[in-house]
């Protein structure tokens, strides 16, 4: 295989290369001097600029007298306001005598280019850096992003090394029994909760639940809770609240003392109200980590206490499932079951997952001490 070939799969090669071309270029400008070559590009390009712009309106026949003398006075005047120690100052005076022509042809033109080559050819060393540079800040990123992209890999191959260890027969039932008779239970009973109490226990249930972030209720608009906190309509269930939201402001008046506020207020936020379920006070089926899981039920049994006693025995049932020493081996089951496809059963009994995340771990080490030895630009 050819070092050009190799270097084609190989980032930390071409990150290599790109960063000594780029220190080549880099040399050849800082051999004249980098300010210096800025200046000189900023001439170069201004005077071939108004050679362009003027050669098809003075060459020939289509060349007037009057084009002529304003040509010559725009490439004198640019001329003398070069700086005096700027480089190769002679070969743009050269070139401005040179074009002091009472006519022009093609000629005159192709000689001043041809005057013009030596600093053509210093520019070029700043273009050239310039180009390098560019060229080395995108091999640059594609390294970040090959890094990322294993770093993917990686977590991938771990998974199914992980999984490829879990017992696919394992009695997952003894998880998945009180999980599921706890979510089944708190679901009714919130459900019930939302409908028979008054719209102000509701929200003031809600709010409390602020103080638990593992138990992820969406906290009530404010001006939601201070309407029906202080208005005689907040005892009502919250479902009647979203139905009068519905009412006609003349119907509304026989239920309520302040129609535009309810309809406002309440048919403002029947997103929330409408979405409001048990699905932050329910355990997550593949279960979480034995740590996550006690530390959640731990919370959630300070919040579903205030909802329904009866229900919290349930959870503790829940609770106790990471006090088990097969807990993990059980979670490791139910994840396999649960979350590999068939690609992936047939990939780990093919294939050697394990040498495959030894050799992605390599490469991005490697990868990311080449990165972070790497200049930024």
């Amino acid at each position: 295989m050819s070092t050009e070939y190799a270097h084609q799969d190989d980032p930390v090669a071409q990150l290599n290369d790109a960063q000594k071309r780029r220190q080549q270029a880099k040399k050849r400008v800082d051999e004249i001097g980098q300010d210096e070559l800025e200046e000189l590009a900023e001439a170069y390009n201004g005077f071939v600029a108004l050679l362009e712009r003027y050669e098809d309106q003075v060459v020939g026949d289509e060349g007037d007298f009057q084009t002529n003398i304003e040509f010559q006075s725009q490439i004198a005047e640019f001329t003398e306001e070069l700086s005096d120690d700027i480089l190769q100052a002679d070969i743009f005076d050269a070139c401005n005598e040179h074009l002091k022509q009472r006519w022009f042809k093609t000629a005159h033109f192709e000689h001043v280019y041809e005057q013009l080559e030596p600093v053509a050819e210093m520019v070029e060393r700043l273009e050239t850096y310039e180009q390098r540079r560019t060229e080395y800040r995108e091999v640059r990123k594609q390294l970040g992003q090959r890094i990322y992209e294993l770093e993917e890999e990686i977590n991938e191959l771990e998974r199914l090394v992980r999984l490829g260890d879990a017992d696919l027969d394992a009695p997952t039932e003894r998880l998945r029994e009180p999980i599921e008779a706890y979510n089944d239970a708190v679901t009714d009973a919130f459900r019930a909760f939302r409908r028979d109490s008054s719209a102000r226990e509701v929200l003031a249930f809600l709010e409390s639940t602020t103080a638990y972030p593992l138990v992820p209720f969406e906290k009530p608009p404010d001006e939601l809770s201070a309407f029906v906190r202080n208005n005689p309509v907040g005892d009502e269930p919250l479902s009647t609240l979203v139905e009068y939201a519905g009412y006609s402001r003349s119907k509304l008046d026989h239920y309520v003392d302040n129609p535009d506020q309810l309809k406002h207020i309440v048919g403002g936020q029947k997103v929330f109200l409408s979405g409001l379920d048990a699905k932050p006070l329910r355990i997550d089926w593949p279960p979480p980590s034995a740590d996550k899981l006690r530390y959640r039920c731990r919370e959630l049994t300070a919040v579903v206490n205030r909802l329904d006693q009866d229900v919290v025995s349930l959870l503790r049932a829940v609770e106790q499932l990471p006090r088990e020493a097969n807990y993990p081996q059980l979670r490791n089951s139910v994840l396999a079951q649960e979350s590999l496809t068939e690609e992936e059963r047939k990939r780990i009994q093919k294939e050697d997952i394990e040498t495959q995340l030894s050799t992605a771990r390599e490469r991005k080490a490697r990868f990311a001490d080449a990165l972070e030895s790497a200049p930024d630009s």
